[in-house]
């Protein structure tokens, strides 16, 4: 499916991390590897704080998102803190490539076997090349090799010897299948009609559509779908107009029973939600984890994980709608937590279920980890268009 850059939705571009020691060169590669003055270049230890995240069309790479971050030995309280967000950024990195600038390398080795224990592609660099002379460079490979098991690729910003060669090697490395995954998998196909039921309530910004909205009506219309829109009180009417049912109809999770009880018995039903629950996450586990949903108390904790950091507004789903039915259902004493962006608790064991968004903001690796946290820890996981189908009742009625 062919993309422009300004087509391509942050959450869908490869994210390279670039990690090692406080001035290893790490700001200058991202400079010289993306012809752009990306990142701040000093030699101050610490001048990269929060991670700088700059996505960019890359050849032959494609779209990317280049994440530059705070060294590995960044020091005090400030620097503990910085190094927390440098986790993070791992989180998130589909590709890593750690920067060695010297042969004191132990830290730079456990990283790098970190990222191997996450099945994360990486690719051991030497950078700073131009310091040192040929014989220097290649005996520090061959040291490098030894540990890691892993060609070493030389690099230097300043002279960009060793920049292509490095493009070439990342190409190689890519996880397998990349970019390949659709919303809609294969629930439709060419000529196939397709009904998007979209309320245009508050929560959709003024003039524009929400991301995944916009991003499944692109599939469809790549897969040379007919795309038909309605708002819900539009819902009847648009079905009345068509002289065939539709194959598919999407719809906002919040109006599930509503579509449901209107719509054709041969058309298919899902949710953007429930889309993006498999295409951003585990759908399985997702409907595994809504069974929780049934065996909940007043006494009950659950955590309802939003990506957006948008301000509050009335009605929302994740902060407002989803609390109501939970305890309507289980009464006002169970308790909702709400945390939204990256502020998710790395101890989940007080809580009964998690309940996350469906994830258009954030990268299908950054997900699979929280997903991965929340096995680990034994707590129970769906997502908001699972849960709300499995609330109505129509969890098995539906597609997904």
């Amino acid at each position: 499916m062919g993309t422009t850059l300004q087509e391509t939705p942050s959450g869908n571009r490869l994210h390279i991390g670039i990690f090692g020691k406080t001035n290893s060169g790490k700001s200058a590669f991202i400079n010289a590897f993306s012809g752009q003055a990306v990142s701040i270049v000093a030699d101050v230890k610490g001048t990269t704080t929060d991670p700088v995240y700059k996505a960019m069309e890359i050849a032959p790479l494609g779209p990317c998102v280049l994440i530059d971050t705070a060294g590995f030995d960044d020091e005090g309280e400030l620097g503990a803190m910085r190094m927390e967000k440098t986790a993070l950024a791992a989180q998130k990195t589909e590709l890593a490539l750690i920067l060695f600038a010297s042969e004191d390398m132990e830290t730079e080795l456990e990283w790098f076997r970190y990222f191997q224990g996450k099945k994360t592609p990486v690719i051991p660099v030497i950078s700073k090349s131009d310091l040192r002379s040929e014989k220097e460079n290649q005996t520090f490979a061959e040291k490098l090799r030894e540990q890691t098991k892993e060609k070493v690729c030389i690099v230097s910003a300043k002279t960009g010897a060793g920049i292509e060669e490095l493009k070439e090697r990342m190409i190689r490395m890519v996880p397998e299948g990349f970019g390949s995954r659709t919303i809609t998998g294969d629930l439709v196909s060419e000529g196939d009609v397709v009904l998007l039921v979209m309320p245009q309530d508050i929560q959709a910004p003024k003039g524009r559509l929400i991301l995944p909205q916009v991003q499944t009506m692109r599939e469809l219309l790549d897969k040379k779908c007919i795309v038909l829109s309605a708002t819900t009180d539009k819902l009847v009417e648009a079905l009345e107009q068509l002289k065939n049912p539709p194959k598919l109809i999407i719809t906002d999770s919040q109006v599930f029973d509503y579509v449901y009880e209107h719509k054709p018995e041969g058309s298919l039903l899902t949710s953007f939600s429930v889309l993006f629950a498999d295409y951003k996450g585990d759908l399985d586990y997702y409907k595994e984890g809504a069974k929780k949903l049934m065996n909940l108390s007043a006494d009950s904790r659950v955590l309802i994980a939003e990506c957006c950091t948008h301000a509050p507004l009335k009605e929302d789903i994740g902060r407002e709608k989803i609390p109501r039915m939970l305890k309507k259902k289980y009464g006002e004493t169970l308790e909702v937590t709400v945390v939204s962006g990256t502020d998710y608790p790395k101890d989940l064991t007080p809580y009964d279920l998690i309940i996350q968004c469906g994830a258009c903001m954030f990268n299908r690796k950054y997900v699979l980890h929280r997903i991965q946290q929340a096995k680990d820890q034994g707590v129970a996981m769906t997502n908001y268009g699972v849960a709300i189908a499995q609330l109505k009742g129509i969890l098995d009625k539906i597609v997904c």
